[in-house]
């Protein structure tokens, strides 16, 4: 397992990672240290475990915020699954009952031209004397 040397808020940690997350674990550390250094400047000196315990919290709050919005994202996602999923069977119950129309058009039609075949139209709908 490899181990890193990290600096959060100017103090130096060593610091074990998976093989390959080294360079993950040196920038949360990184965004952690300028999480603290602002909270620094804008509070001063209130202890350093003091100002890591409240950039904890922020962080904390953050991570909830996300990750509620992340539930209502993926439940909004379930909902225009299903909402799609509606359409698509509406869609298709429209285009059965189009071609069943279609159908019993072209039936109609058959059943007129073989009826109006003794009427002077010939075949193709050419118009023939009637003698």
């Amino acid at each position: 397992m490899p181990q890193i040397n990290v600096t959060i808020d100017g103090k130096l940690y060593r610091m074990a990672c998976g093989a390959g997350e080294e360079e993950h674990l040196t920038g949360l550390a990184e965004s952690l240290g300028t999480r603290i250094g602002e909270m620094r400047k804008s509070f001063g000196e209130i202890g350093d475990m003091r100002l890591q315990v409240m950039a904890a919290l922020t962080i904390a709050d953050e991570l909830a915020e996300l990750r509620a919005r992340h539930a209502a994202l993926e439940a909004e996602t379930a909902e225009l699954r299903k909402a799609a999923e509606a359409a698509e069977r509406n869609r298709a119950e429209d285009a059965a009952r189009a071609a069943d129309g279609i159908g019993r058009a072209a039936e109609r039609i058959g059943q007129l031209a073989d009826a109006l075949g003794g009427s002077g139209v010939g075949k193709g709908g050419v118009a023939r004397e009637v003698v």
